[in-house]
Order: structure tokens, then sequence, then C-alpha cells
């Protein structure tokens, strides 16, 4: 059975937020379209909010690059009410509260395939190109997702300032690693040779932040985000080299960016559709806040 219909939103503009569900449960669309946006194949941009489950902010977060870009907005939304806790969305729901592995059916991380399916099959997406951004809780949700479904499909997928990684070891059971949760032989290197891109926050270096994971398997990646984000990109290049293959991910640390989901949303931006990262003087703009 099809999920509730999506085909309104391409007669949508602005701001607005549409139901949802998958597996049974409830999710929102927060999304945006410029009001001039012309024609039905521009490109959409999938994002993934933070801890504070804010899908709404995010989704604002992108309205200027919707709208200089001619860009399509839906930041899927997964309630705490609906989807508790870290396990629940960080986490996939890959384990049930047993320890056992859920159905892999049911986790969270194929929501954003079956979102894009559906809005093919209802004909609100054609042949544009698709991008899915998550930042912090939601750059844990991202790159977990890209180890274990991967990405065709998808034009760019970037993760930005996750608290901690899932590391492309399929000696580690997952979330440290990918062990146990029932991969392929070739997973590993279907992962090392997808193009995912990280942004790690020069200045995302406070250990003191509550929202910073501090079990032991993320301490084990380093003392903040952005020393695991190094680590994280050592242990792929040390998989890559085991393996005698290139390394197809790139990991730009950004000087002056802290923890700040608003920014990192628009350096984004700036790299899939103005070819690069922002120039200093718009780094330097940018800077100086924290936002999750």
């Amino acid at each position: 059975m099809m999920d509730p219909s999506l085909s309104s939103f391409g007669h949508c503009s602005g701001r607005f937020a549409l139901p949802w569900a998958f597996a049974g449960r409830p999710l929102t669309l927060h999304c945006y379209r410029p009001a001039d946006l012309a024609g039905a194949h521009a490109p959409l941009v999938l994002v993934q909010h933070g801890v504070l489950r804010n899908g709404d902010d995010y989704r604002d977060f992108w309205i200027d690059a919707a709208d200089r870009h001619g860009l399509q907005v839906i930041a899927t939304t997964f309630s705490d009410e609906h989807w508790p806790g870290v396990e629940s969305y960080n986490n996939g729901g890959v384990w049930q509260g047993d320890g056992q592995l859920a159905a892999p059916a049911s986790w969270a991380y194929r929501a954003i395939p079956a979102l894009v399916e559906q809005l093919r099959l209802e004909q609100v997406l054609h042949d544009q190109p698709v991008y899915l951004f998550g930042h912090s809780a939601g750059g844990q949700f991202v790159h977990r997702l890209t180890s274990l479904l991967g990405v065709q499909g998808l034009a760019g997928v970037v993760t930005a300032n996750p608290g901690w990684y899932t590391l492309a070891d399929d000696a580690l059971a997952f979330p440290e690693g990918l062990a146990g949760v029932g991969l392929a032989p070739a997973a590993l290197a279907r992962l090392l040779a997808t193009p995912l891109v990280i942004f790690a926050g020069e200045c995302d270096t406070d250990t003191g932040d509550p929202h910073l994971p501090a079990e032991p398997a993320a301490l084990r990646q380093g003392p903040h985000r952005h020393a695991r984000a190094l680590h994280y990109l050592k242990c792929a290049r040390q998989q890559a080299a085991r393996l005698g293959m290139p390394l197809a991910w790139q990991l730009h640390s950004v000087p002056g960016i802290g923890h700040d989901g608003e920014a990192m949303s628009a350096i984004c931006a700036h790299w899939w559709f103005e070819g690069g990262l922002p120039s200093a003087d718009e780094l330097g703009r940018l800077g100086g806040r924290q936002i999750a």
C-alpha cells in the first residue's frame, strides 16, 4: 500500500509541510519550492535535521540557496515521539530493543529511497538530480545510510559534523562498524568507491557539548567531532589500501566553522551548485555560531 499521496508537492510553493509515513510510523516532510520555480524538473535537495528533530529549521536553512539556484527542498523529519532516541534515528532502528537485528525493510534509512521512489511513481520527480545532505545527528543518519544501503541514483551526498561515525570496517559491530547487519561481502568496497563528501568544521572541537556522543566507541574515535572526522577518513584509507583500491571520498576541513547546521547548509549548497567551497570572506561571515 502506498503511503499518503505526495502529488500535491509539485503544486505548492513557499514553505509547507506534508504528512507522510514509513514502516507504519508518521513522518513530516518540511518542504520549500520557490514561487517562480520554472517547470517540474528542478533539482531536489533532501535534508536531514540534527538532534533537535528540527526539520522545519533545516528546510529554512536551504531557502536562500533554493531561491538562488532554483531548487526544491524536502527535510524529512523524524519526530522523537514516533522515532524515539538515538537508536531510532541516528542509528536507523537497525537493532531492536532486545538486541536482535530489525527487519531491514523497517530501517529508518530506507525511508529516504522509499520517499524518492514514491515521488517518482507519483510523477512529482522526473529525471532531475536528487541530492542528500545531513548535519550533526543528520550527518550520522546520512553516512550510515550510505554505508548500509548505498546511494545509487543520488547526484551528491554530504555528511557534515556527525558526532561520531560508523567506520568502514567489517570487523566491528554496527554502529561502530559494519559487522552483524547482514551486508554482502562487496558492501565495504562499494562504500569506499562511493563519492561521499565529508564536511568537518575546524572549530567543531567542543568536548563539553551536551549533544556530543560520549559512549566508549565514540571516544575511541577522538575527543571531539573534528578529530573524529579525521579518524573516519584515516580508517577508510587503511581499508582501501588493504583492498588495493582507490578511496573515492573527500573530506573538507572547513576553516572558521563550528557545529553550525545553517552555515554547513550554505557551504554544501555552494559546493554543489557553485563548484566549490565559499571564499574565505564568505566563510568568515558564516562562522562563529553553534546551531544543531
